[in-house]
């Protein structure tokens, strides 16, 4: 089992940055795939990015493609979401999960552990 902690979020002007940690608890983070999720307000949670347990691979979704970067410490059990270009339409709740699989997903019930989430706001 393992457990997941998001911090970094905030208030940001469009076309600011921001980066997303993710500290995860247990001695097994390294068999974890990670994933990246929103939700804004009145939507569905959407996918953003998403990370084999490796590092190696990467996936992303398109609305954030070559704006944002994701990445992880196997040693330090943490990884991060660069957030660089942002729009007022990234404005959501984001969240860590996990899974317990070698490989990353883009849906959201493949992962079986969440973090409570992080609040980025976008301003205009």
């Amino acid at each position: 089992q393992v457990q997941l902690k998001e911090s970094g979020g905030g208030l940001v002007q469009a076309g600011g940055s921001l980066r997303l940690s993710c500290a995860a608890s247990g001695r097994t983070f390294s068999l974890y795939a990670l994933g990246w999720f929103r939700r804004a307000p009145g939507k569905e949670r959407e996918f953003v990015a998403a990370i084999n347990r490796s590092g190696e691979t990467t996936y992303y979704a398109d609305s954030v493609q070559g704006r944002f970067a994701i990445s992880r410490d196997n040693a330090k059990n943490t990884a991060d979401l660069q957030m660089n270009s942002l729009k007022p339409a990234d404005t959501a709740v984001y969240y860590c999960a996990a899974r317990a699989a070698p490989g990353y997903s883009g849906r959201h019930a493949s992962y079986d552990y969440w973090g409570q989430g992080t609040q980025v706001t976008v301003s205009s």
